[in-house]
Protein backbone atom coordinates (compact mmCIF):
# COMPACT_ATOMS: atom_id res chain seq x y z
CA UNK A 1 0.00 0.00 0.00
CA UNK A 2 0.91 3.64 -0.65
CA UNK A 3 0.59 6.16 1.96
CA UNK A 4 -0.11 9.80 1.03
CA UNK A 5 0.60 11.84 4.00
CA UNK A 6 0.71 15.66 2.69
CA UNK A 7 0.11 16.84 -0.92
CA UNK A 8 1.33 20.25 -2.78
CA UNK A 9 -0.31 21.96 -5.85
CA UNK A 10 1.15 24.28 -7.20
CA UNK A 11 -0.86 27.23 -9.57
CA UNK A 12 0.66 29.66 -11.83
CA UNK A 13 -1.88 32.26 -12.01
CA UNK A 14 -3.04 33.96 -15.29
CA UNK A 15 -3.53 37.32 -16.72
CA UNK A 16 -7.36 37.83 -16.36
CA UNK A 17 -9.84 40.65 -16.36
CA UNK A 18 -10.51 42.46 -13.27
CA UNK A 19 -9.65 42.21 -10.14
CA UNK A 20 -9.63 38.05 -8.77
CA UNK A 21 -9.52 37.01 -4.90
CA UNK A 22 -7.00 34.15 -3.67
CA UNK A 23 -9.70 32.23 -2.22
CA UNK A 24 -12.50 33.08 -5.13
CA UNK A 25 -9.45 31.77 -7.50
CA UNK A 26 -9.09 28.93 -5.98
CA UNK A 27 -12.66 27.50 -5.42
CA UNK A 28 -13.28 28.25 -9.04
CA UNK A 29 -10.43 26.13 -10.00
CA UNK A 30 -11.27 23.10 -12.15
CA UNK A 31 -8.27 21.22 -10.54
CA UNK A 32 -9.32 22.43 -6.88
CA UNK A 33 -11.82 19.90 -5.24
CA UNK A 34 -11.96 22.03 -2.07
CA UNK A 35 -14.92 24.46 -0.74
CA UNK A 36 -13.97 27.98 -0.19
CA UNK A 37 -14.45 27.37 3.51
CA UNK A 38 -12.21 25.09 3.98
CA UNK A 39 -9.69 26.94 0.89
CA UNK A 40 -10.16 29.85 3.68
CA UNK A 41 -9.25 27.90 6.39
CA UNK A 42 -6.31 26.33 4.40
CA UNK A 43 -5.43 30.29 3.72
CA UNK A 44 -5.59 31.12 7.47
CA UNK A 45 -3.37 28.29 9.01
CA UNK A 46 -0.63 28.84 6.65
CA UNK A 47 -1.33 25.98 4.17
CA UNK A 48 -1.88 28.10 1.51
CA UNK A 49 0.65 30.91 -0.10
CA UNK A 50 1.89 33.16 -2.58
CA UNK A 51 5.43 33.43 -3.80
CA UNK A 52 6.35 31.90 -0.61
CA UNK A 53 4.32 34.09 2.16
CA UNK A 54 1.31 33.99 3.75
CA UNK A 55 -1.76 35.74 2.29
CA UNK A 56 -5.13 36.96 3.42
CA UNK A 57 -8.32 35.35 1.39
CA UNK A 58 -9.38 38.45 0.13
CA UNK A 59 -5.39 38.70 -1.54
CA UNK A 60 -5.75 39.76 -5.08
CA UNK A 61 -3.80 37.63 -6.99
CA UNK A 62 -1.27 39.74 -9.50
CA UNK A 63 -0.35 37.88 -12.99
CA UNK A 64 2.30 35.54 -12.57
CA UNK A 65 1.46 34.79 -8.64
CA UNK A 66 2.78 31.74 -7.67
CA UNK A 67 0.53 29.82 -5.30
CA UNK A 68 1.12 26.65 -3.28
CA UNK A 69 -1.37 24.09 -1.45
CA UNK A 70 -0.38 21.93 1.29
CA UNK A 71 -2.63 19.87 2.75
CA UNK A 72 -3.72 16.31 3.84
CA UNK A 73 -6.15 15.25 0.82
CA UNK A 74 -9.09 12.84 2.37
CA UNK A 75 -8.11 9.92 0.86
CA UNK A 76 -4.82 8.78 2.51
CA UNK A 77 -4.20 4.97 1.36
CA UNK A 78 -3.95 3.46 -2.03
CA UNK A 79 -5.54 0.31 -1.73
CA UNK A 80 -3.60 -2.77 -2.93
CA UNK A 81 -3.56 -3.60 -6.84
CA UNK A 82 -7.16 -5.84 -8.13
CA UNK A 83 -8.19 -6.93 -11.26
CA UNK A 84 -10.23 -4.38 -13.02
CA UNK A 85 -11.25 -5.26 -16.82
CA UNK A 86 -10.23 -3.11 -19.21
CA UNK A 87 -9.09 -3.28 -23.15
CA UNK A 88 -5.40 -3.16 -23.17
CA UNK A 89 -4.68 -1.11 -26.67
CA UNK A 90 -0.79 -0.85 -27.01
CA UNK A 91 2.14 -0.90 -24.70
CA UNK A 92 5.95 -1.02 -25.06
CA UNK A 93 8.85 -0.10 -21.89
CA UNK A 94 6.97 3.90 -21.82
CA UNK A 95 3.57 4.19 -22.35
CA UNK A 96 0.48 2.17 -22.00
CA UNK A 97 -2.91 2.55 -24.32
CA UNK A 98 -5.92 2.07 -23.18
CA UNK A 99 -9.32 1.80 -23.62
CA UNK A 100 -11.58 2.18 -20.97
CA UNK A 101 -14.86 0.78 -20.43
CA UNK A 102 -17.93 3.47 -19.29
CA UNK A 103 -18.59 3.35 -15.63
CA UNK A 104 -15.01 3.10 -14.77
CA UNK A 105 -13.72 5.77 -12.65
CA UNK A 106 -10.73 6.44 -13.45
CA UNK A 107 -7.96 7.15 -10.06
CA UNK A 108 -9.19 6.48 -6.21
CA UNK A 109 -11.03 9.84 -4.92
CA UNK A 110 -13.65 10.02 -1.98
CA UNK A 111 -16.30 6.99 -2.59
CA UNK A 112 -13.91 5.68 -4.82
CA UNK A 113 -11.00 4.30 -3.09
CA UNK A 114 -10.69 0.36 -5.07
CA UNK A 115 -11.59 -0.53 -8.12
CA UNK A 116 -10.44 1.93 -10.36
CA UNK A 117 -8.58 2.06 -13.59
CA UNK A 118 -5.17 2.76 -11.21
CA UNK A 119 -5.68 -0.06 -9.10
CA UNK A 120 -5.97 -2.01 -12.79
CA UNK A 121 -3.40 -0.75 -14.20
CA UNK A 122 -0.94 -1.58 -11.11
CA UNK A 123 -2.18 -5.26 -11.51
CA UNK A 124 -1.04 -5.40 -15.24
CA UNK A 125 2.14 -3.05 -14.51
CA UNK A 126 4.74 -3.11 -12.21
CA UNK A 127 6.05 0.44 -12.55
CA UNK A 128 4.47 3.56 -13.49
CA UNK A 129 5.35 7.44 -13.28
CA UNK A 130 4.73 9.17 -10.07
CA UNK A 131 4.45 13.02 -11.11
CA UNK A 132 0.92 12.78 -10.33
CA UNK A 133 1.24 11.50 -7.00
CA UNK A 134 0.81 8.76 -5.26
CA UNK A 135 -2.78 7.82 -5.42
CA UNK A 136 -2.51 8.82 -9.28
CA UNK A 137 0.29 6.85 -10.55
CA UNK A 138 0.58 6.72 -14.73
CA UNK A 139 -2.03 9.10 -14.89
CA UNK A 140 -1.61 11.78 -17.22
CA UNK A 141 -5.01 12.70 -18.27
CA UNK A 142 -8.13 11.76 -17.40
CA UNK A 143 -11.89 11.09 -18.58
CA UNK A 144 -15.44 10.60 -17.12
CA UNK A 145 -16.69 7.75 -15.07
CA UNK A 146 -19.11 6.90 -17.45
CA UNK A 147 -17.11 8.77 -20.54
CA UNK A 148 -15.45 5.69 -22.55
CA UNK A 149 -12.60 5.79 -24.39
CA UNK A 150 -8.86 6.00 -24.77
CA UNK A 151 -6.19 7.19 -22.73
CA UNK A 152 -2.83 6.83 -22.27
CA UNK A 153 -0.61 5.90 -19.50
CA UNK A 154 3.05 6.48 -18.55
CA UNK A 155 5.39 4.17 -17.18
CA UNK A 156 7.97 6.50 -16.26
CA UNK A 157 8.64 9.71 -15.01
CA UNK A 158 10.22 10.81 -18.27
CA UNK A 159 7.75 10.10 -20.34
CA UNK A 160 5.02 11.56 -18.00
CA UNK A 161 6.77 14.86 -18.42
CA UNK A 162 6.96 14.46 -22.65
CA UNK A 163 2.88 13.97 -22.74
CA UNK A 164 2.33 16.07 -20.30
CA UNK A 165 4.15 19.44 -22.07
CA UNK A 166 2.18 17.87 -25.60
CA UNK A 167 -0.87 18.52 -23.32
CA UNK A 168 0.41 21.84 -22.14
CA UNK A 169 1.09 23.06 -25.58
CA UNK A 170 -2.21 21.44 -27.24
CA UNK A 171 -0.13 19.61 -29.25
CA UNK A 172 -2.82 16.17 -28.51
CA UNK A 173 -4.97 14.92 -30.69
CA UNK A 174 -8.65 14.37 -28.87
CA UNK A 175 -11.57 13.28 -30.66
CA UNK A 176 -14.67 11.97 -29.23
CA UNK A 177 -18.34 11.36 -30.57
CA UNK A 178 -21.34 12.01 -28.86
CA UNK A 179 -25.47 11.26 -29.21
CA UNK A 180 -27.01 14.46 -28.37
CA UNK A 181 -30.63 15.38 -28.05
CA UNK A 182 -31.76 17.49 -31.48
CA UNK A 183 -31.76 17.57 -34.97
CA UNK A 184 -28.65 19.37 -35.31
CA UNK A 185 -29.10 21.15 -38.65
CA UNK A 186 -25.48 22.83 -38.95
CA UNK A 187 -22.74 20.85 -40.49
CA UNK A 188 -20.30 21.81 -37.95
CA UNK A 189 -19.13 24.37 -35.78
CA UNK A 190 -17.00 25.85 -33.33
CA UNK A 191 -17.80 26.91 -29.27
CA UNK A 192 -15.25 29.19 -27.70
CA UNK A 193 -16.98 29.69 -24.41
CA UNK A 194 -14.93 29.81 -21.22
CA UNK A 195 -15.78 27.33 -18.82
CA UNK A 196 -15.55 28.06 -14.92
CA UNK A 197 -16.60 25.66 -11.63
CA UNK A 198 -20.10 26.34 -10.52
CA UNK A 199 -20.42 29.50 -8.17
CA UNK A 200 -23.57 26.89 -6.35
CA UNK A 201 -23.23 23.30 -7.26
CA UNK A 202 -19.66 22.68 -6.45
CA UNK A 203 -19.31 19.48 -8.77
CA UNK A 204 -20.57 21.01 -11.45
CA UNK A 205 -19.38 23.35 -14.30
CA UNK A 206 -20.69 25.97 -16.30
CA UNK A 207 -20.18 28.03 -19.17
CA UNK A 208 -19.97 31.89 -19.19
CA UNK A 209 -19.25 34.90 -21.13
CA UNK A 210 -17.11 36.92 -18.54
CA UNK A 211 -15.50 34.44 -16.44
CA UNK A 212 -13.26 30.91 -16.35
CA UNK A 213 -10.98 29.10 -18.28
CA UNK A 214 -10.74 29.66 -21.81
CA UNK A 215 -12.06 26.54 -23.94
CA UNK A 216 -12.40 25.34 -27.14
CA UNK A 217 -14.61 22.61 -29.12
CA UNK A 218 -15.20 22.07 -32.34
CA UNK A 219 -17.87 19.82 -33.46
CA UNK A 220 -19.34 18.46 -36.97
CA UNK A 221 -22.43 16.54 -37.39
CA UNK A 222 -22.07 12.53 -38.82
CA UNK A 223 -25.60 12.21 -38.10
CA UNK A 224 -28.80 13.14 -37.75
CA UNK A 225 -32.08 10.81 -36.92
CA UNK A 226 -35.56 11.34 -36.96
CA UNK A 227 -36.78 10.23 -33.96
CA UNK A 228 -34.93 13.50 -32.82
CA UNK A 229 -30.68 12.73 -32.08
CA UNK A 230 -27.23 13.60 -33.66
CA UNK A 231 -24.52 12.11 -33.77
CA UNK A 232 -21.53 14.39 -33.47
CA UNK A 233 -17.90 14.22 -33.78
CA UNK A 234 -16.35 16.70 -31.80
CA UNK A 235 -12.51 17.98 -30.97
CA UNK A 236 -10.97 19.43 -28.04
CA UNK A 237 -8.39 22.16 -28.49
CA UNK A 238 -8.51 22.80 -24.72
CA UNK A 239 -9.36 20.16 -21.71
CA UNK A 240 -11.39 21.75 -19.02
CA UNK A 241 -13.57 19.86 -16.98
CA UNK A 242 -16.63 18.54 -18.27
CA UNK A 243 -15.82 20.66 -21.35
CA UNK A 244 -17.82 18.49 -24.16
CA UNK A 245 -20.98 18.13 -21.97
CA UNK A 246 -20.91 22.15 -20.80
CA UNK A 247 -20.26 23.24 -24.27
CA UNK A 248 -22.94 20.65 -26.61
CA UNK A 249 -25.88 21.68 -23.41
CA UNK A 250 -24.99 25.30 -23.33
CA UNK A 251 -25.50 24.77 -27.55
CA UNK A 252 -28.77 23.48 -26.80
CA UNK A 253 -27.98 19.64 -27.63
CA UNK A 254 -27.09 17.87 -24.61
CA UNK A 255 -25.42 14.83 -24.30
CA UNK A 256 -27.76 11.76 -24.68
CA UNK A 257 -27.94 10.20 -20.68
CA UNK A 258 -26.34 13.07 -18.93
CA UNK A 259 -27.62 13.28 -15.79
CA UNK A 260 -26.11 16.33 -15.03
CA UNK A 261 -26.13 18.92 -17.87
CA UNK A 262 -28.53 17.33 -19.87
CA UNK A 263 -32.34 15.69 -20.04
CA UNK A 264 -33.93 13.56 -17.05
CA UNK A 265 -36.13 11.15 -16.11
CA UNK A 266 -39.43 13.37 -17.35
CA UNK A 267 -37.92 14.23 -20.60
CA UNK A 268 -38.43 10.32 -21.32
CA UNK A 269 -41.31 9.90 -19.50
CA UNK A 270 -43.21 12.69 -21.75
CA UNK A 271 -42.04 10.83 -25.03
CA UNK A 272 -44.16 8.34 -27.13
CA UNK A 273 -42.75 5.45 -29.03
CA UNK A 274 -40.50 4.46 -30.11
CA UNK A 275 -38.04 7.77 -28.91
CA UNK A 276 -39.25 5.92 -25.43
CA UNK A 277 -37.91 2.89 -26.23
CA UNK A 278 -34.54 4.26 -26.09
CA UNK A 279 -34.47 5.25 -22.60
CA UNK A 280 -33.58 1.48 -21.96
CA UNK A 281 -30.81 1.82 -24.56
CA UNK A 282 -29.31 4.43 -22.52
CA UNK A 283 -27.93 3.52 -19.19
CA UNK A 284 -24.72 6.39 -19.12
CA UNK A 285 -23.63 9.51 -20.98
CA UNK A 286 -23.07 8.77 -24.76
CA UNK A 287 -19.67 9.83 -25.31
CA UNK A 288 -16.69 8.02 -26.61
CA UNK A 289 -13.44 9.06 -26.93
CA UNK A 290 -12.74 7.60 -30.32
CA UNK A 291 -9.26 9.06 -31.56
CA UNK A 292 -6.17 9.84 -29.39
CA UNK A 293 -3.07 11.20 -30.98
CA UNK A 294 0.21 12.30 -29.37
CA UNK A 295 4.26 11.98 -30.23
CA UNK A 296 5.77 8.74 -28.74
CA UNK A 297 7.90 10.19 -26.03
CA UNK A 298 10.57 7.68 -27.31
CA UNK A 299 10.75 8.23 -31.19
CA UNK A 300 8.56 11.22 -31.02
CA UNK A 301 7.09 9.93 -33.64
CA UNK A 302 3.03 10.94 -33.83
CA UNK A 303 1.19 8.21 -32.97
CA UNK A 304 -2.23 7.72 -33.48
CA UNK A 305 -4.68 4.79 -31.87
CA UNK A 306 -8.84 4.98 -32.52
CA UNK A 307 -11.19 2.78 -30.41
CA UNK A 308 -15.19 2.29 -32.14
CA UNK A 309 -17.65 3.17 -29.75
CA UNK A 310 -18.19 0.33 -26.92
CA UNK A 311 -21.42 -2.25 -26.89
CA UNK A 312 -24.17 0.07 -25.42
CA UNK A 313 -23.65 3.09 -27.80
CA UNK A 314 -23.54 1.10 -30.30
CA UNK A 315 -26.55 -0.38 -29.79
CA UNK A 316 -28.66 2.56 -29.32
CA UNK A 317 -27.00 4.11 -32.47
CA UNK A 318 -28.07 1.01 -34.22
CA UNK A 319 -31.62 1.33 -32.95
CA UNK A 320 -31.74 4.81 -33.98
CA UNK A 321 -30.75 3.60 -37.39
CA UNK A 322 -33.29 1.05 -37.69
CA UNK A 323 -35.77 3.88 -36.78
CA UNK A 324 -35.15 6.26 -39.44
CA UNK A 325 -37.95 8.19 -41.00
CA UNK A 326 -40.28 6.04 -38.55
CA UNK A 327 -43.94 7.43 -38.90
Amino acid sequence: MIEEREQTVTFYHALREGDERLDKFLSDHEDVDLSRARIQSLIKDGAITVNGSTKKPSYQLKPGDTIKIRYVPRELILQPSEEVAFELVYEDDSVLVVNKPPGLVVHPSAGHNTGTLVHGLLHKCASLSSLSGPIRPGIVHRLDKDTSGLLVVAKGDRAHRILADQFKKREITKRYVALVHGCVEKSRGRIELPISRHPMKRTEMYASFSRGREAVTEWERVSAFSLGFSLLRVSLHTGRTHQIRVHLAHMGYPVVGDSVYGYGKTWWKNQVFPVKECQALVTRQMLHAELLGFRHPDSLEYTVFEAPPPADMASLLHYLSENQNHT
